[in-house]
């Protein structure tokens, strides 16, 4: 049985607390998971060089210990990790997977995905999916995060109730 996402990424927060040098981030890494993807995403301490500079030098020099605890995550939770940092204003994923998945859409709905291609805005049908996915996810932030903590209640409550 799968174990539930808030759980890997409670244990994964705390396992990584453990192990992370002091001097990496600034307070503990955000962790977010799925079903194939752990993402830790760690604040960099403040510092007068420019924010894409540090983050570029500390991907760099952590390069080895971050694979090494990549390594053992992926061993244990059977999904890939992935790295990235917030520095300032700005937050720069590493490495991160692109998972294909599966969609049928009908005619209005493929011809939006086109005007995206024809307009610049996509290079591809997937790419001008992913985009929309973006757009409505920045959009819409407080509305999904309203949703995904229903979700969590709704779960509880199934949980909590008999067994089929």
């Amino acid at each position: 049985m799968r174990m539930q996402q808030e759980e890997v990424v409670r244990e994964v927060t705390a396992w990584l607390v453990r192990r992370l040098p002091g001097t990496w981030f600034a307070g503990p890494p955000e962790v977010t998971a799925d079903g194939e993807e752990i993402l830790v995403v760690g604040r960099l301490p403040d510092g007068a060089e420019d924010p894409v500079e540090r983050a570029r030098r500390f991907r760099e020099e952590t390069r080895e210990p971050r694979v090494l605890l990549a390594s053992e995550l992926e061993r244990r939770y059977r999904r890939k990790v992935s790295w990235g940092v917030d520095c300032g204003d700005e937050r720069l994923l590493f490495t991160t997977l692109s998972v294909p998945v599966m969609t049928r859409l009908r005619l209005p709905e493929r011809r939006v995905l086109d005007t995206l291609i024809d307009a610049g805005v996509a290079r591809s049908r997937s790419d001008a999916l992913a985009w929309c996915v973006r757009l409505v996810g920045t959009h819409e932030a407080d509305w999904i995060s309203e949703l995904r903590t229903a979700l969590v209640a709704v779960k509880r409550v199934r949980a909590q109730g008999p067994d089929p």
